[in-house]
């Protein structure tokens, strides 16, 4: 960055978010060298991506690009500093990236220990920042979802079969904090979203709480004043969650939480709390 005030500054960021369960991967690049993909076979692909303005730069909105992956293919993330350097273009250190990253049988880490090895000799010109991760599927046992009608009377439903689910996937220690999540989110995507309204819970490494509907428009942590008679939904839900967040779709929204497998240092209450009166609560 220059002394100059009219100097602008800005980062790069590639943003991935990939679903175990459909096997889609969603990215967008804000003026950052998109991935390689790494087929189950070794042969090895860089999807072309929009690429947008760096972060901090301009006000403009990311494109994303939705793709399927095989089960058991590899993503590589990496910097522009690992392709190219003084000595060699952007194109030559692509066709070398490819030729390290095809060879199979070789653990993540293994595959990245041959990635630096062929790419930073003799020595790097400048920082270097590489990901690789393997993809799988989650089988059918681990996931759970409902469609959920437009009627306030649905979300008791749902969480009763949510906790159904939890007591029959062992998870009987976190059933509470899940339940008040889901009534949570279900309220709140009944009285302020749109059709279609679904839930889905996901048993993975953690639990993750999901909740999607028809509407685009982001919801707001707010802390409401003890007077207030609704605006604590999301407040509960970022004080069960392990963490929380939202992601987009062409179709709407997902609004997740994601709870550890086993029941960690709750929040707890000062009084019980009953789940069918938190419904009437707002965000």
């Amino acid at each position: 960055m220059s002394g100059h005030a009219s100097a602008i500054t800005g980062a790069t960021c590639l943003y991935a978010i990939y679903d175990p369960v459909s096997g889609r991967c969603r990215m967008a690049s804000a003026g950052h060298p998109g991935p390689a993909l790494v087929r189950p076979r070794g042969r090895v692909e860089f999807p072309e991506l929009p690429t947008g303005l760096p972060l901090g730069v301009g006000g403009m909105p990311f494109e994303a690009v939705e793709f399927q992956l095989p089960e058991g293919s590899r993503l590589a993330l990496f910097t522009d500093g690992l392709v190219e350097d003084r000595d060699r273009d952007f194109d030559t250190g692509l066709r070398l990236l490819a030729d390290a990253l095809s060879r199979p049988g070789r653990s993540p880490d293994q595959a990245a220990s041959d990635v630096l090895t062929t790419m930073l000799f003799p020595v790097p010109s400048d920082d270097i920042a590489l990901l690789i991760a393997d993809t799988r599927r989650l089988e059918a046992d681990r996931i759970a979802e409902w469609e959920v009608p437009g009627e306030h009377a649905a979300v008791s439903r749902v969480r009763n079969a949510g906790s159904a689910q939890l007591v029959e996937w062992g998870l009987g220690d976190i059933a509470f904090a899940a339940e008040l999540i889901l009534s949570e989110l279900v309220t709140n995507a009944i009285r302020y979203g749109s059709a279609p309204v679904g839930v889905r819970l996901v048993r993975d490494r953690s639990l993750i709480c999901e909740v999607s509907d028809g509407s685009s428009t982001s919801p707001h942590l707010r802390y409401a004043a003890t007077t207030d008679e609704g605006g604590r939904g999301l407040f509960l839900v970022a004080q069960y969650a392990e963490r929380w967040g939202t992601r987009y779709t062409d179709r709407g929204k997902v609004i997740w939480a994601e709870l550890p497998l086993t029941g960690g240092a709750e929040p707890q209450p000062v009084e019980p709390l009953d789940l069918d009166s938190l419904e009437d609560l707002a965000w």
